[in-house]
């Protein structure tokens, strides 16, 4: 097989002098303890099956055991780590692979190709229950010689190396797995990452032990506990306590507040989470008016300057200035009397409103409820009469399985690697498990965009998919997060844009 090396997307690690998160190996030996407060439970610990495979804020837990096959560093680019290099042939008919030696999972076994062959053909068989099936379905008939991999592509995807670094993406031990099967690996799973499991209490904390064989190098402190405290004042008091040494997405008032007092420090960026709010087809939003309206009335750039103190970016698109198909031009405007006019056009009312429910989480995201709350206020001096339904994170990923959500739902969508299939494709495509909103005639102009090879034209494509998204108002794009992180003093924290806290990219200060 000929391989174009224009086309190979992975470089040497050695010429980049970087580990797989990006930063230079660690010559100092790991010393001493850390404590993180985490915002998220942990469900499982496969990181290819379930709901909690698909949930952005859960990838720094399965990333700090786990590598993915290609993974980012901190800025988004792609780099070196399992795979070496990676690329497709001329005529986008073969994959290949490079495998990296000398690595070892951390029960001590050679991590090999086999493995990385065996992970994909699980991936992209539906019995497993991979909620990326569809994509990793597109390449099969794998071959290994040495330590190289090629294997056929089914069906042309221009994002299958990119979904490498993204949910789902990541390696399991062949050998291992098959040995104690799920419920053994559950009870103690193994990768090939900078940390591995030491105790696990669900709903409660996570110990990590550094990995003293990590390829990358090993990490800088010895032990890692994560605590699971999903209230957010609750991780206000850890980090003021100082019983915990990091902690994230907590209110930004608190952010402002905890950086300014003494032995406290921080980081704010934005990363690649938007706030959105899904529209399901039914009820009330199937009125257009309905829907334009409920866009219409909200004051984005109000939530951000009052409830988030000017953190984040306002959007009107499911994409962000970072991601592959941003389009500028692309604007939704404010207009509350518009938004009247719309609902008078539909005989709705101030007095007789357009009534469904919005579910929300309440304290996954800072002022996610509080942001809610305000969009409903708004949606009520035009003529809506929205009910507030809480709900935990995990009940989201259920009921829009299963095609339940409620009319309106609040939603935080991740995308690391910034491709408009990973954005607007999975949120919007009617055929797509994660989407809510499912017509034919969005399904139409998205179909034909997931093999385009021309990469101009797909592009193109998806920024005419998001105007006219925009037009029929099918979603409720709100922010692109700035997410706060507070820490200790004596530790170093370096910021991954992708919203991962990784205590791998941590060191003592």
């Amino acid at each position: 097989m000929k391989i174009n090396r224009r086309e190979l997307l992975g470089y040497s690690a050695a010429a980049l002098g970087v580990t797989a998160i990006g930063l230079p190996k660690i010559a100092k030996a790991a010393a001493g303890e850390l404590t993180i407060a985490y915002n998220v439970n942990l469900p499982s610990w496969d990181p290819t099956t379930g709901p909690s495979a698909v949930n952005p804020t859960i990838q720094g837990l399965y990333q700090s055991v786990f590598d993915q096959i290609i993974p980012q560093k901190p800025d988004l680019s792609f780099a070196p780590g399992l795979l070496t290099e990676w690329g497709w042939n001329d005529d986008r008919t073969k994959v290949m692979m490079t495998v990296r030696e000398g690595v070892k999972w951390h029960d001590g076994s050679p991590f090999t190709p086999e493995d990385v062959v065996w992970s994909l053909q699980r991936a992209g068989d539906e019995k497993t229950g991979n909620p990326i099936q569809f994509v990793w379905k597109n390449v099969n008939n794998f071959k290994i010689d040495g330590n190289k991999i090629t294997g056929d592509v089914v069906q042309f995807d221009p994002v299958y190396f990119k979904w490498m670094s993204f949910l789902t993406g990541y390696i399991l031990p062949k050998a291992y797995y098959e040995k104690v099967g799920a419920e053994g690996f559950e009870k103690a799973p193994i990768g090939t990452g900078p940390y591995m499991v030491e105790k696990f209490e669900r709903n409660a904390f996570l110990r990590l032990k550094a990995n003293p064989n990590y390829w990358g190098g090993k990490p800088a402190f010895e032990n890692v506990t994560i605590k699971f405290v999903t209230d957010a004042a609750s991780r206000v008091a850890e980090i003021e306590s100082g019983s915990s040494q990091v902690t994230l997405e907590i209110p930004y008032e608190e952010y402002d507040r905890l950086i300014a007092k003494d032995g406290l420090a921080g980081s704010i960026k934005n990363v690649s989470d938007i706030g959105m709010i899904f529209f399901n087809n039914k009820d009330a939003m199937l009125d257009k008016n309905v829907r334009q309206a409920a866009v219409m009335a909200v004051d984005k750039e109000l939530l951000v300057k009052r409830l988030l103190r000017g953190y984040g970016q306002p959007i009107d698109t499911l994409e962000t200035p970072e991601y592959a198909a941003y389009d500028p031009s692309i604007k939704v405007e404010h207009n509350p009397e518009k938004a009247k006019e719309l609902l008078a056009a539909s005989g709705y009312s101030t007095k007789k409103p357009a009534k469904f429910t919005i579910q929300t989480t309440k304290g996954f995201k800072p002022k996610d409820y509080e942001m809610v709350q305000a969009i409903v206020g708004m949606w009520r001096k035009v003529g809506i009469e929205a009910e507030i339904e809480v709900y935990e994170i995990a009940k989201h990923y259920e009921l829009r399985a299963a095609h339940k959500l409620a009319p309106a739902a609040f939603y935080n969508w991740g995308n690391s690697i910034g491709d408009p299939t990973t954005s607007t494709g999975f949120a919007m495509f009617g055929p797509s498990p994660h989407s809510s909103w499912k017509t034919d005639d969005l399904d139409a102009k998205i179909g034909p965009l997931w093999g385009e090879k021309d990469e101009a034209k797909r592009i193109a494509g998806w920024k005419a998919v998001d105007k006219y998204i925009a037009e029929e108002a099918y979603v409720l794009p709100l922010i692109q997060y700035a997410q706060p992180i507070v820490h200790s003093k004596k530790v170093n924290v370096v910021q991954h844009i992708s919203g991962a806290l990784l205590p791998a990219l941590m060191t003592p200060a």
